[in-house]
């Protein structure tokens, strides 16, 4: 009996153009992955500009946040349903109309909106993962799903730099007029990409999507206001309880429905289940070294660990970490290959827990922050290739969009609250000094222990995920799956 799907019949169309496809995919990657960071050295300028108070412009950054968090998995899920390749065109006209938007935007509240589409971004990576999975041969995967888990990864550190250099050297306006662009070379690319073949049968789940952006909203809303408002203030415990209660609903709702948004049954699978957990603490953990260094980069050199240098200086600390990031990434999949598919997950977060504490320990000059960051970076680029990979290996045929989408979901949330508990602990250790307060050095090193320690829970939960990571036929079967030559499972339809 003949289980070849109709992706097996491009095969060599696709080997020939993996080259490119994989270039446009890596820049669709990174246009929305440099927007999360881009406009964090801009917000001083456009509190000035457009006369836009310090919590109003917050809102760029808590719209975009919330947007993301709560398409990602359903645009993961509706490339299951459609098409990826169709759904990641959709994704990146959604991020280049909010891009143009935004750099035209008059006053600071048709930004925000316009960061609110730019969201829709957020189904970009998964898309681009699923695409990989199911439409390149077997020995170029794992470098490819790497390439985009690294860009990911690098984009929150390259987005500071990108921001610094556009600010300081042009206008905020830039920093979108940028992401347009590239998300249009982006999209023409996109209509170029085979067609995977490979889709699910359903419909959306409406409810669901509705249900799970109130329960996403609510914590993450708290989440970005607990510097303001204060861990204990009866609206974050409020907004975080409540949103869990909704989360929980939602479980509850997809077990019962015919069509879910998100397959509970799909990420209760061992697997799975340890590989997100893990990418939760990972993510608190990695976005440490992107919140953190860029404060004592800028803050001035009359303080013990000042470094007194500007947004695109600061920037410029983190780019040798980011150029070996992509090295580690490809890496990745030959670490896997040799041993399994787990192995380059706890080696890069052991890795980053390592340079994360040693950064505790010392980060008051340019060589100590650009020698251990480089650590940090090689860490994440380990983990963060090898984790699509052992996702797709273990989703059921047809749920590859679903799964990867949620795992994205999960580095997101774990970045967000990695992000704020280092805010609420520089806010509660401060100095002032010439009337301005600063958090102190022991501020810094605690903040640098707490996502160490998330580094460190991430490879310690990675070490309990099962050796063998099979990939299921869409009704649970086992299908023919081995381990290839670039680290992810190989199956035969």
């Amino acid at each position: 009996m003949n289980h070849h799907s109709s992706a097996d019949s491009e095969t060599p169309e696709i080997e020939r153009h993996t080259g490119a496809s994989m270039g446009f995919m890596a820049l669709a990657a990174a246009a929305f992955a440099l927007a999360q960071t881009a406009i964090v050295p801009a917000l001083n300028v456009l509190s000035t500009d457009l006369d836009a108070s310090t919590a109003d412009v917050g809102w760029l950054l808590t719209g975009y946040l919330i947007a993301a968090a709560i398409l990602t998995p359903v645009f993961g899920r509706l490339g299951d349903l459609f098409g990826k390749k169709q759904m990641l065109i959709v994704a990146l006209g959604c991020f280049l109309v909010g891009s143009v938007v935004a750099a035209l935007s008059p006053n600071v509240w048709i930004l925000v909106a316009a960061r609110v589409i730019q969201g829709a971004g957020g189904g970009i990576i998964p898309l681009c993962l699923g695409i990989v999975g199911d439409t390149f041969p077997a020995e170029r995967r794992s470098s490819a799903l790497g390439l985009i888990s690294a860009t990911a990864g690098i984009g929150a550190g390259g987005g500071l730099l990108m921001g610094g250099l556009l600010v300081d050297h042009t206008s905020w306006q830039w920093i979108f007029w940028a992401g347009a662009i590239m998300a249009l070379v982006a999209m023409a690319g996109a209509m170029r990409l085979p067609n995977s073949g490979v889709r699910a049968p359903g419909r959306v789940d409406v409810l669901g999507v509705v249900v799970l952006a109130i329960g996403l909203t609510a914590p993450l809303l708290a989440l970005s206001r607990s510097a303001t408002w204060g861990w204990g203030d009866a609206r974050t415990i409020g907004l975080i309880v409540g949103g869990l209660i909704v989360l929980v609903a939602f479980v509850f709702l997809e077990l019962r429905s015919s069509d879910p948004l998100i397959d509970m049954r799909v990420l209760a699978r061992p697997t799975v289940l340890i590989a997100n957990i893990a990418m939760l603490m990972f993510g608190a953990g990695m976005f440490g070294v992107f919140s953190l260094v860029p404060q004592i980069a800028e803050t001035p050199d009359v303080i013990p660990y000042g470094l007194g240098l500007d947004a695109t200086g600061a920037g410029l600390l983190l780019l040798p970490g980011a150029l070996v990031m992509l090295i580690a990434s490809v890496l990745a999949g030959k670490v896997a290959a040799r041993t399994r598919p787990s192995v380059p997950i706890i080696i890069g977060a052991a890795l980053a827990a390592i340079g994360l504490g040693l950064m505790a320990i010392e980060h008051g000059s340019t060589g100590s922050i650009i020698t251990l960051s480089i650590i940090v970076f090689v860490g994440i680029g380990l983990g963060m290739a090898a984790m699509p990979a052992v996702i797709m290996a273990s989703a059921p045929e047809g749920k590859t969009g679903e799964a990867t989408g949620v795992n994205a979901l999960v580095r997101s949330v774990g970045s967000s609250i990695g992000s704020q508990v280092v805010a609420t602990v520089l806010a509660t250790k401060v100095m002032t000094i010439a009337g301005h307060e600063l958090p102190t050095d022991d501020g810094f090193t605690t903040a640098f222990w707490i996502v160490a320690g998330a580094a460190l829970t991430a490879a310690l939960i990675a070490c309990f995920i099962p050796n063998h990571t099979p990939r299921r036929g869409p009704d649970g079967g086992r299908t023919e799956a081995q381990v290839s030559e670039g680290g992810v499972a190989s199956v035969s339809r």
